[in-house]
């Protein structure tokens, strides 16, 4: 956060609880999952709950003009929110049922043509859900612009940090999409063209809006 004193804030429980421990020994652990569609959604999560945050912070009695923007912000940031946490779940489900279908038996014609659309339906599957990451990650990044230019000045270092989560909740989401649709057939893939080019264009703009932050804090 920016200027705002802990004083002001609840307490901040430790970092070490324990269900945050046991997800990062999770994710450094061999294991298939979580992963790095997990960590792209909880990074859209967590973009979702800086906006919200702000939004919070910005229903002084100055900002009374914005309150029903601002309420419809930290609504739609934590819906957000939630979705993009049942993803991270969806995300470690999918990565699983990959590997399942993999290990399928193949000895016969028939086990062979069910294998195969096995692994074609975990393959769509798990490109759908860092799909939806994207579409989380663009609306938070949505709401954070918008969220900007009225935002108390106190907490505007969180927009922008929302902004690089969003960046890396997408930029994260293009890799899990790729590696999935390379295996599969052209028109099963050809399904996520338009969130693979829109990618590029939700990065530019949270570059951009972080860059507007950096240039709110100097001024």
């Amino acid at each position: 956060m920016s200027q705002l004193s802990m004083s002001s804030r609840e307490t901040v429980p430790p970092f070490g609880e324990a269900a945050l421990v046991r997800y990062l020994n999770d994710l450094a652990a061999k294991m298939p999952a979580p992963g790095g569609g997990a960590v792209a959604a909880l990074h859209a999560a967590q973009g979702a709950a800086l906006v919200a945050m702000v939004a919070r912070y910005t229903t002084r009695a100055k900002d009374a003009e914005h309150r029903p923007v601002v309420d419809r912000i930290v609504a739609a940031a934590d819906a957000a929110r939630e979705r993009a946490l049942t993803l991270a779940e969806a995300d470690a489900a999918a990565f699983t049922a990959v590997g399942a279908a993999y290990k399928l038996p193949k000895d016969t014609p028939e086990r062979l043509a069910a294998r195969t659309a096995s692994i074609t339906a975990a393959l769509i599957e798990a490109a759908r859900v860092p799909a939806a990451v994207v579409d989380e990650a663009d609306e938070v990044l949505t709401l954070a612009g918008e969220l900007f230019p009225i935002a108390n000045p106190n907490v505007i270092t969180d927009i922008g940090a929302a902004a690089d989560a969003c960046r890396a909740a997408a930029a994260s989401s293009q890799l899990n999409i790729e590696i999935n649709v390379t295996s599969l057939s052209a028109t099963d893939s050809d399904r996520f063209a338009t969130v693979l080019a829109r990618i590029e264009d939700l990065v530019t703009r949270a570059d951009t809006l972080h860059a507007d932050v950096v240039q709110a804090i100097r001024a």
